[in-house]
């Protein structure tokens, strides 16, 4: 059965879902073709945005040849979930993109061709940006979800890509391999990312393949399991990333302006004082949206707790009238 004969709306959305594709991957080619063009000088950010939009470059392109070929034959259901979350984290990317390259590169760029290929991509990652937002919000309007569950469109879903999401913003500063290299308390920070990250990606690729079912331990006992280590893993992050970032006594800067970078020339990274802020901000925004997701796992497995309290009690209870 196909989704066709599930979702009357489905012809309109795919309408202009596939209206939507032709601009995104130009909007997406045109972005990195004009950073790709500035060569070395584009800097450790610029490759970071270089390779987010090369990446919606490749999938935009992928899905689309997909639907044009073989979407109507093969696969619905799969399909159906693939291109909403890839939307998904592609308007939040390119969101991410078209802040973090102006605000943290383009302005330290001289006046010249290169500053203006810089600034004209960050035109199109904002373009990018609204036409998947707007290929977000009009599948989530017209598409039934209740008749097709999909894993974005819940609140367990919607935590695991602003995590992965968050992480993935945090390792675009973090290209930046001067802020911890030859520190073992912020190489251990680095490694929380990577780690929680990996945990994510891990839980998102089980739930999406529907392989939960093959797991050793309850879905319940296993996402909370996760969430507490990555949560303990950020709260560590949260302490060590600033103490070592901004602590003068450890080595650290406090002022903005005790970074030469902030206030001299332009070099490839920009301001390396503002990437420590904003990496040490995005660790506690982080940690909170881990919480989030600590708290509904917390209540899932207390609720699940009771159900089968509740089951045991009706079942000693059945026994005991049944005894003459």
């Amino acid at each position: 059965m196909s989704i066709r004969r599930i979702i009357p709306a489905e012809d309109d959305v795919d309408s202009l879902c596939y209206f939507l594709r032709l601009p995104q991957v130009i909007s997406m080619c045109m972005a990195f073709s004009l950073v790709a063009s500035m060569g070395h000088e584009r800097g450790a950010i610029g490759d970071w945005c270089l390779g987010i939009w090369c990446l919606c470059f490749i999938m935009t392109f992928f899905i689309s040849m997909f639907e044009c070929f073989y979407c109507d034959c093969k696969f619905p259901f799969f399909w159906y979930k693939l291109p909403i979350t890839y939307a998904c984290y592609a308007a939040l990317l390119c969101l991410s993109t078209s802040i973090i390259y102006p605000v943290f590169y383009v302005q330290y760029l001289p006046h010249g061709p290169s500053r203006d290929r810089a600034i004209a991509a960050s035109a199109f990652s904002c373009i990018s940006c609204v036409l998947y937002a707007i290929d977000v919000a009009y599948t989530w309007k017209h598409y039934d979800f209740k008749t097709i569950p999909c894993y974005v469109h819940t609140l367990p879903g919607l935590l695991k890509i602003l995590e992965s999401f968050v992480a993935c913003v945090i390792f675009v500063f973090l290209s930046n391999t001067s802020l911890y290299l030859h520190q073992p308390a912020l190489e251990w920070c680095v490694a929380v990312y990577s780690i929680c990250f990996v945990q994510v990606a891990v839980a998102m690729l089980l739930r999406l393949g529907g392989w939960e079912n093959r797991l050793p331990l309850p879905l319940r006992i296993f996402h909370l399991g996760l969430t507490t280590l990555s949560v303990l893993l950020y709260v560590s992050a949260l302490v060590l990333w600033p103490l070592y970032q901004f602590d003068e006594k450890l080595g650290g800067q406090p002022h903005w302006d005790s970074d030469m970078s902030c206030i001299g020339e332009l070099i490839d990274y920009g301001c390396i004082w503002d990437q420590r802020l904003a990496v040490a901000v995005l660790t506690a925004i982080n940690l909170l949206i881990y919480m989030v997701d600590l708290v509904y796992w917390t209540r899932q497995v207390s609720v699940g707790t009771e159900e089968l309290y509740c089951l045991h009690s009706q079942g000693v209870s059945l026994q005991s009238s049944a005894v003459p």
